[in-house]
């Protein structure tokens, strides 16, 4: 085993009442009975005193850990590459992740990734967050491209992940699907489960986990596809492709979850485009408060060049 170096921070008023083994077990994404070892081998301090597992905190007290990280093999190495940062600070980095990059490693993908990317300028990140996933807060798909938030110590963190799953983060992308939608606006509010057959994908299903997609209509063209603009209210996997084929409108380019042909499109696509290479499906806009100020923060990532395109060789007017 190897130490991880020195983390201090501050706690957050939500910390209060809370056990220091189960806040840090939740800070650092670990078992608690891991952080319960770091605690009884005096690697944790509140306030500059060694305390006990049971430590009931008020909020607002000084922290200081030394972590325990596994052995070299499993710490993730800096890799350099490509970085599109959106906004920074002490607390955060917010980038704009080009689609066809993997977010963390996972099966079959153990280097090249974003999080690789983000060790390299930001290696403070290296103890915050789970392994391999440092300042990984949430995720967006290979193929998906746009905005995203990662933390750069550990409060931020808590706070950030506390925001995801209260729901308190606004999220607004951007799709290309098949056909006129006859609704303008509307939601999907179906439950979302692992498929039973094809484990990598998932589907609508009675017994899933809740799910709820909001989505607007910004622009038909008449060729039969449309521009809408997605606001997921949930986080689940795949939540939106899966929404939008389970409306009837697959994401054009979408190889799982989309279909070759479409009997809502009036003419086949030409040139270049005739094979989107990934769904077109994009993180535009983010918005939460900051982790550490309070304040409301958004940002936007601009649409890449190849949905842009996309849109306009379809026959879109809109400006991407």
């Amino acid at each position: 085993m190897s130490d991880g170096g020195l983390d201090r921070w501050k706690s957050s008023a939500a910390a209060a009442g809370k056990r220091l083994d189960a806040y840090l077990a939740r800070i650092y994404s670990k078992p608690r009975n891991q952080v319960l070892k770091w605690i009884l081998d005096s690697r944790v301090e509140v306030d500059g005193a060694v305390a006990k597992p049971a430590h009931k905190l008020r909020g607002g007290e000084w922290i200081t850990c030394r972590p325990v990280l596994p052995t070299q093999a499993g710490i993730l190495a800096a890799e350099s590459g490509p970085l599109d940062v959106l906004f920074e600070d002490e607390h955060i980095v917010v980038v704009d992740k080009p689609s066809n990059l993997i977010v963390h490693p996972g099966a079959g993908r153990e280097t090249g990734t974003l999080a690789h990317r983000l060790l390299h300028r930001f290696p403070e990140m290296d103890s915050v967050g789970g392994p391999g996933r440092p300042g990984i807060v949430h995720r967006l798909d290979r193929g998906t491209s746009g905005v995203m938030v990662v933390a750069r110590q550990p409060e931020a963190y808590e706070k950030l992940s506390r925001a995801f799953a209260k729901r308190a983060v606004e999220k607004t992308y951007l799709a290309v699907v098949y056909g006129p939608l006859a609704l303008k606006a509307g939601s999907v509010d179906s439950p979302i489960g692992r498929h039973p057959n094809r484990r990598k994908e998932m589907h609508v299903a009675a017994n899933g986990r809740p799910a709820e997609t909001a989505y607007q209509v910004v622009e038909a063209t008449a060729d039969g596809l449309t521009l809408v603009e997605v606001r997921p209210k949930t986080g689940r996997t795949h939540q939106i492709r899966v929404h939008l084929k389970h409306l009837g409108h697959p994401i054009v380019g979408d190889p799982v979850y989309g279909e070759a042909r479409w009997k809502g499109l009036r003419r086949p696509l030409q040139g270049p485009l005739k094979r989107f290479p990934r769904p077109a499906l994009h993180a535009w806009r983010l918005a939460f408060a900051h982790p550490l100020t309070g304040e409301r923060s958004e940002f936007e990532a601009h649409v890449g060049k190849d949905i842009a395109e996309l849109w306009r060789e379809l026959g879109g007017k809109r400006h991407l």
